[in-house]
């Protein structure tokens, strides 16, 4: 067959070449969809039935009164729970308290996980049994370590017993102090994520090109050079990864904290009693499951969701934005 233009286009099956390989291409694509489509059905009913269901789930129950037994009917009520929750000072003191706990947690934890996977990177073999030593805390239960440090914080019979006398103190009951609580815990927090930061820098170290340093090297660079103005501009994009994970891991806490305080010591707020170490997480299952106000406990569930997915969203908006800069 003859083309437009003069030139001969080759034929095979009745059909040309360039539309039979069109189709094929066409059928082939649409053969790779079907097989994702397929693989993918797995991962869209988990998301349907274990995160949309419950949120969709507690949407609807925030707007009834109810205390979670099937032998009494929900009241409907509209919105307010909702009302109730914006005016709650017990809530907004646990969502600063979270807020406490995201800026230490990012303050202390990231740098020393830095310091930590720079120091095991630049020793190379000699320190592989202190990657080991220090991952330890992250492989342990939250409820183990809990328990272990309200032992260790006991003014009677843990450790802080010894420790006072060297700082002037015949003991120190840093759990019963109101003042205290919060940081003593976020202490414990740190000491248990720190690691799974380390691990996280090292990984990205470890990808780093050696020619980078050995040109650093004859350059004329010290290590601290290096450090700061050659491997932290590379690690940035780590960092802020590093820096969500935080965030939204701390907004969520709840476990370690429930173990060793409960939420306490108590103390009073705006006339209000609330306990020093609350988080938002705590006193939505106190709502939820220990008062049996389900509905309200649901609406504070949703508000949660909503400030993590706001953060979470903002933070990494900001932080594409630097990127594209």
């Amino acid at each position: 067959m003859i083309g437009p233009f003069g030139h001969r286009i080759p034929w095979q099956g009745g059909m040309p070449v360039r539309e039979k390989a069109a189709s094929l291409s066409a059928t082939r694509r649409r053969e790779v969809n079907r097989v994702a489509i397929l693989f993918m059905l797995p991962a869209f009913f988990f998301i349907a039935v274990f995160i949309a269901y419950p949120i969709a789930d507690s949407m609807y129950l925030s707007l009834f009164k109810w205390d979670g037994f099937a032998t009494v009917a929900p009241s409907f009520i509209g919105f307010s729970n909702w009302k109730k929750l914006l005016g709650d000072v017990v809530f907004w003191h646990a969502a600063l308290n979270n807020l406490k706990i995201v800026v230490l947690s990012i303050v202390i934890q990231l740098p020393i996980g830095i310091g930590l996977g720079y120091l095991l990177d630049s020793a190379g073999r000699k320190l592989n049994i202190l990657k080991v030593l220090w991952f330890i805390p992250y492989l342990l239960s939250s409820v183990a370590i809990g328990l272990l440090f309200r032992y260790a914080y006991d003014p009677y019979f843990g450790i802080v017993k010894y420790i006072a006398p060297l700082f002037g103190m015949t003991t120190i009951d840093l759990l019963g102090d109101p003042s205290r609580a919060l940081y003593a815990v976020i202490a414990v927090i740190c000491w248990q994520f720190t690691p799974f930061y380390m691990v996280y820098f090292l990984a990205g170290l470890s990808g780093m090109d050696t020619d980078i340093y050995e040109a650093s090297l004859i350059d004329g660079a010290t290590r601290g050079q290096y450090f700061f103005k050659i491997v932290l501009p590379i690690l940035s994009p780590t960092i802020r990864n590093a820096c969500i994970l935080s965030l939204v891991g701390s907004l969520k806490y709840f476990d370690l904290i429930y173990v060793m305080t409960g939420g306490g010591p108590n103390i009073s707020i705006g006339g209000v009693t609330t306990g020093a170490t609350e988080l938002m997480a705590t006193y939505m299952y106190k709502n939820a499951f220990t008062t049996n106000e389900m509905g309200y406990g649901s609406a504070i569930a949703m508000g949660m969701f909503l400030i993590v997915t706001s953060v979470s969203a903002i933070t990494m908006r900001m932080m594409s934005r630097k990127e594209r800069v």
